[in-house]
Formats: C-alpha cells, structure tokens, sequence
C-alpha cells in the first residue's frame, strides 16, 4: 500500500495576519518550519499545497515539494483534496493528511498519532485532541471543544460532536480539537462535494458537515495542544519560542 500523502495547505492571503505563510521566524518563513516538522514526522510524502509562488519557492528552496493550486477554494479541505489529484491523479494514496501551515512547533508524533485511528476500516476521519487544561480558556470561542463516547482502550473516542461552547456539561475533563486531519481518498472526495450543513453554518467548524452527513470521525487522545499563529501576537510569542531554544 503507498505511503500516505501530507499535504499542507498555505494560502497566501489572511485577514489577521497578512501574508503569514511568509513570515519570518528564526530567520525562515513560517511554512518552512511547518514542512521541516511534518517532514520530521516520516510518516508518508509531504507537499505544500498553495496559491502563491513565493510560497512554492520557498518550499522548494528549503528542498520541499509543492504544487500550485487554484486560489479560490473555500477551505483548505478542497485545496488538500485538488492537491492530492494533482500529486497522485491515479488514485493509488488511500490515507491523504492535512496538516495546518500555522502550526510551526508542531510535535512530529502528533501526525503519527493523527492518522493511527484509520488502522480500522471503519473509520472515514482521523483527528487528535487533548485535555484541556486552562480553565481561562474554557469560555474561549477559538478553542474547539470535542465530545467524543470513549472506544476500548481508552485513548481514542467516536466523535459525536465539535463546538466552540463549554461542552459537555458535568463533572469531568473538556477536550480541545486540534486541526490535523487523517482522511481516507473516498472520504475526503465525498466531503468536498457536500454542501455546507446546518451545524457548520451555525458553529463555522467544517467537520460538522461530516458528521451530519453520517461519516464517521475517530479521535485519538494526545498530551499537549501545539502553538498556532493566528495573529501578531501569536507570531510573537512563536518567535520568543525560538529565541529561548525550545526547538
């Protein structure tokens, strides 16, 4: 069977944070900490899928590959999805991975662990979450909450639903979603030709089309949550990381 495609999507244009693709962190654009790292994961073949050839040249001049790709998707679901026909128009990848261009300290395992709940057939989505363990963040709109029924062993649950409320309620931990995603080819083409569903339109979390549509999203249980960027502040507090040693 082939190695499972990774592709990370990374458009150009963003609304907080302009070109922040290309925004430098200890001397490198930030797309090229995001490829360094998935690459790091040796779990299949990686490509940055985007829109702008500044991005391409600037995978390919780190030794990256990368594919152009139309600008004007509605999601980095179907620029992954244009990705993979363009990278493999045979069809021959089962497993196609999307991983977030924001995420530039991102722990390799946490690919690994996104991708291990496909190991059953069953399953038409991967994703990872955590613990969530800063009470401040509970209220937190831009922190997605999963609820999940636990599957034997423990580690893993059955997504029943994502939302950005404080759910579920009663004693016990919440789980905060992390944006990696581990589909089947099958799946990931059916996904994109869904419409936007109720839930979807209503919470602005695409997975919901999935779930609504009676696909089945697995959940593995990881440690930690990693640094994203979404605004300056956040680029800061990246380049800080850097600065300090911590990678």
């Amino acid at each position: 069977m082939a190695r499972p495609l990774i592709v990370i999507p990374s458009r150009i244009g963003a609304m907080r944070l302009p070109r922040k693709p290309l925004a430098e962190i200890a001397g490198e654009p930030m797309v090229v900490h995001v490829w360094r790292r998935t690459m790091e994961a040796d779990a299949g073949d990686v490509v940055v899928a985007t829109d702008a050839p500044e991005i391409a040249e600037a995978i390919e001049k780190a030794g990256g590959k990368a594919v152009m790709t139309r600008a004007d998707h509605p999601s980095g679901s179907d620029r992954v999805f244009e990705a993979a026909n363009i990278v493999d128009p045979d069809g021959r990848i089962d497993i196609i991975v999307n991983v977030q261009g924001d995420q530039p300290v991102l722990e390799p395992s946490l690919i690994r662990d996104t991708i291990a709940p496909l190991a059953d057939p069953a399953v038409d989505i991967a994703t990872v979450a955590a613990i969530l363990t800063d009470p401040a963040t509970v209220l937190e709109p831009s922190v997605v909450k999963m609820i999940g029924t636990p599957l034997p062993g423990g580690n893993t649950f059955r997504a029943l639903y994502f939302t950005r409320a404080p759910a579920p309620f009663g004693p016990g931990p919440l789980y905060v979603h992390i944006g990696l995603y581990a589909y089947r080819r099958a799946a990931l083409g059916r996904f994109v030709k869904l419409p936007p569903s109720p839930l979807e339109l209503r919470e602005k979390l695409e997975q919901l089309r999935a779930l609504e549509a009676g696909m089945r999203i697995d959940v593995k249980r990881v440690g930690s949550v990693p640094m994203s960027v979404d605004t300056p502040d956040d680029l800061e507090k990246v380049r800080a990381y850097f600065r300090a040693g911590a990678n």
